[in-house]
């Protein structure tokens, strides 16, 4: 069974309003101010469609965002969606956001210039996957609990 996906709350100067909301999937208008606008679509990736792209974890959440304009508006938007997902779900592993990989030169460049994005918003490039008729290469951002590692070697958790 999905988790029921929680609807986010953005912190000042950012607001939203919602379009639709379902137990799994849900789109947003978010808002900067008054001028600033992108629809943001966010959807459990274990009820999505990157579940079997790779092993999910029932509170990862991808992120879509449909024309945020340039390069530093995607990362900026990236950044308050993250923070937003972060507060409404603690216990989300992975926030993804998957980039179209761009057949043409041309969209090689677009692709490239999206990955730079999300990477200054925080996202690692993580795979390539193929979905339907898609190749996406995936992006994640996860809190630091998920990726601290315990460098004592000499010590057995537990023990």
């Amino acid at each position: 069974m999905t988790e029921p996906l929680p609807q986010p709350a953005f912190r000042a100067p950012w607001s939203s309003e919602i379009l639709s909301w379902s137990v799994a999937r849900g789109r947003l208008l978010l808002r900067r101010g008054e001028t600033k606008s992108t629809t943001v679509e966010l959807q459990r990736c274990a009820s999505g469609r990157l579940r079997h792209s790779y092993p999910v974890s029932a509170r990862d959440i991808e992120v879509r965002l449909v024309d945020p304009g340039g390069s530093a508006e995607l990362t900026t938007a990236l950044r308050a969606v993250v923070a937003a997902i972060r507060d409404a779900e603690p216990q989300c592993r992975k926030v993804v956001y998957a980039v179209e990989s761009g057949g043409s030169k041309q969209g090689r460049v677009g692709t490239l210039a999206t990955i730079a994005a999300a990477e200054a918003a925080g996202f690692r490039y993580v795979v390539d996957v193929d979905v339907a008729d898609h190749e996406l290469s995936l992006l994640v951002s996860e809190p630091d609990w998920v990726t601290a590692v315990d460098i004592d070697l000499d010590h057995v958790p537990g023990s």
